[in-house]
């Protein structure tokens, strides 16, 4: 039993080979897990951004109809935030691209545009687009219902 536990003992741990082995996997798989995911990142991105637009635009609404006064949301292109007047203003990621379609003023790529939602009555018809390099994302207003949805 002696000899056997100092085979062991002698045998125990491993050798300078298989730790650089073990390590060039563990750094292999790292790399190519992170390249995975930070291809996912500004797809990610615009995922986030579209749902706080899509969140401000419905807190809107609310507001409008709960206190029976317009709320105007405001979007500035150039210096990429919108928000509610009276309200906290968010920013717009600088890898974001945006712009807004309105059916009587065309296709809007700089300046401010104002979304009005009147207390009673439907909104004003619009679509604002965010994209990036590999995603594009709109957000639509339906003037009859006065919902909001994502494409």
């Amino acid at each position: 039993m002696q000899r056997f536990l100092k085979v062991l003992r002698e045998k125990a741990g491993f050798t300078l080979l298989e730790l650089v082995i073990v390590l060039f996997f563990i750094t292999l798989i790292t790399g190519l897990t992170t390249v995975y995911f930070s291809g996912g990142l500004s797809s990610a991105r615009i995922d986030a951004a579209g749902r706080e637009v899509l969140a401000t635009m419905r807190y809107a609404r609310s507001l409008a109809r709960i206190n029976h006064e317009e709320q105007i949301i405001t979007i500035d292109i150039d210096v990429r935030r919108y928000g509610i007047e009276g309200h906290k203003v968010n920013n717009i990621s600088d890898d974001i691209r945006i712009k807004v379609v309105d059916p009587f003023s065309g296709e809007i790529i700089e300046g401010k545009y104002r979304l009005v939602y009147p207390a009673f009555g439907a909104v004003r018809s619009s679509t604002i687009v965010l994209w990036n390099n590999k995603k594009e994302l709109s957000v639509c207003t339906d003037p009859v219902v006065g919902s909001v949805i994502i494409k």
